[in-house]
């Protein structure tokens, strides 16, 4: 069983990654004009509201140990031995998805859409594979589209084209691919700390 102290920094690297990829990635959003904010709330340095890098640094830190711990509880067996380099690449390929979704021009909206679902779909493929994996991703996008609907319908935000109720067709795929990512982090931080308490036993 893992210890207090351990759960404690474990979630504060993945409150601090989650901070950092909120950051990042909704500076792409902002910039390429596909989510727009009141111009009172874009306050910080990296034109984004106040609230969503510690939402998301929270969000990740939640996802990030809710992973191992359901791998545990179901008995879930990881299809590859976990390494670093594989995570690292998780990271790229998630990052690469967001990108797509700002920076790529496609016909309609749909065309984005279904390419964006592949892709995501892919990355669980290639670094996950564990049922758990698939239904927590498919469960954090549902809740996250939910409450990102129930944001913009109350004014917080808007996005320019939505297609999806008040929001755009594709979030659920990045919402889907950002859990998976960040579960695989909880999940190498996990193991690391099982390797510390072996070395401590022995």
């Amino acid at each position: 069983m893992a210890s207090i102290q351990s759960l404690l920094a474990r979630g504060t690297v993945l409150f601090t990654v989650g901070v950092f990829f909120a950051l990042v990635l909704n500076l792409l959003q902002v910039q390429r004009h596909v989510t727009v904010f009141p111009p009172e709330v874009l306050a910080s340095i990296f034109s984004s509201a106040w609230w969503i890098p510690p939402s998301c640094g929270t969000a990740a830190a939640i996802i990030g140990l809710l992973y191992p711990c359901l791998d545990t509880k179901l008995g879930e067996t990881q299809y590859y031995k976990r390494e670093w380099s594989s995570v690292m690449r998780c990271v790229a390929v998630f990052v690469g998805i967001n990108h797509a979704s700002a920076k790529i021009d496609f016909a309609n909206n749909m065309q984005l859409s279904v390419t964006l679902a592949a892709m995501s779909i892919g990355l669980w493929w290639l670094f996950d594979r564990s049922r758990s994996g698939f239904g927590l991703g498919v469960g954090i996008a549902v809740l996250a589209t939910f409450v990102t609907q129930l944001l913009v319908y109350h004014g917080v935000y808007r996005y320019t084209e939505p297609d999806f109720l008040f929001v755009r067709s594709w979030l659920p795929c990045i919402f889907f691919s950002g859990g998976v990512t960040m579960g695989n982090i909880g999940r190498q931080l996990a193991l690391y700390d099982g390797d510390t308490d072996k070395e401590k036993n022995e």
